[in-house]
């Protein structure tokens, strides 16, 4: 081994859903063994069992024994009585990884009690069912004890990703900040599509229609950040747009409040023209 160079420990992955089931492969792939493949009895058995053939894991419903280090990839309603479950297991020297966003490495405590090293190691990024994410360039947060901030350092490097420390009080507005990277940003183009429909086109036809915008608008704000991808009537100033906005999704009141509410935040971050008028317009209308 290179001096300067941490060695790449089995690992054993608890949990190979959505999350689990990329990062085992993303593992794999940067040349890490992966020995077993932790799985509860149930309707995704047989999805665990087939990605440990692939792997050449073994796939464990009760497991006696487990690698050096451990991800825990199920949900965060699961984290405390799984490890409650493990908690039997020789942990001394071990270190124990949790891959949630919004909780800290003290759901782990009683692990850290028997010896683990413990961590929360979250991956910026979105997984969906039926699809393998890769993990490359990838933005992870890291929170916990020492040596297990060491490890996955070592590890988000070998996968080609990113990391930073993050203290455990930030993790709720860090997780925040990833909904509205991605399952809100989903909400409001559901939204669009649903303003789309009203105005007769169909899903296809509007999801069509958004794809070369939404791709240019990512694109202009990746390049020049916000201020320079901010475009439309509010950029303008254009007031009497906005109105007919307004009143035109008075038939849809949910996407209207939502409308409201991003162009209040807007005013708030963004270079509105007329900032004052379009401020004094939305109290005045905001009732749906």
């Amino acid at each position: 081994m290179l001096p300067g160079f941490m060695p790449k420990p089995c690992i054993s992955i608890v949990g190979p859903g959505r999350l689990g089931t990329s990062l085992a492969r993303a593992l794999s792939g940067a040349g890490y063994r992966i020995a077993e493949i932790v799985y509860r009895p149930g309707p995704s058995a047989r999805a665990a069992r087939a990605l440990a053939k692939e792997l050449h894991a073994e796939p464990l419903v009760y497991p006696e024994q487990f690698a050096p280090v451990v991800f825990l990839c199920v949900g965060d309603s699961q984290l405390g009585a799984v490890s409650q479950e493990l908690a039997n297991w020789p942990w001394k020297g071990r270190v124990a990884l949790h891959t949630s966003g919004a909780l800290s490495s003290d759901i782990l405590a009683l692990l850290r009690e028997k010896g683990a090293a413990v961590a929360s190691v979250h991956p910026m990024m979105t997984f969906v069912r039926g699809a393998t994410t890769p993990l490359r360039g990838v933005s992870f947060a890291l929170e916990g004890d020492s040596k297990a901030l060491r490890v996955a350092r070592a590890i988000v490097r070998h996968l080609g990703g990113k990391s930073f420390v993050l203290k455990q009080s930030a993790k709720p507005l860090y997780h925040a900040f990833g909904a509205f990277t991605s399952p809100l940003l989903i909400a409001t183009l559901a939204a669009g599509e649903r303003v789309a429909r009203k105005a007769g086109l169909s899903e296809r036809q509007a999801r069509a229609a958004m794809r070369p915008i939404v791709e240019q608008t990512l694109k202009n704000y990746l390049e020049q950040g916000t201020a320079g991808a901010f475009s439309g009537p509010l950029v303008r100033g254009d007031v009497a747009t906005i109105r007919k906005h307004l009143d035109a999704l008075r038939a849809l009141p949910e996407v209207r409040a939502a409308y409201i509410a991003l162009v209040r935040c807007a005013l708030g971050t963004l270079p509105v023209k007329n900032a004052g008028a379009v401020a004094a317009l939305l109290p005045r209308i905001a009732a749906p």
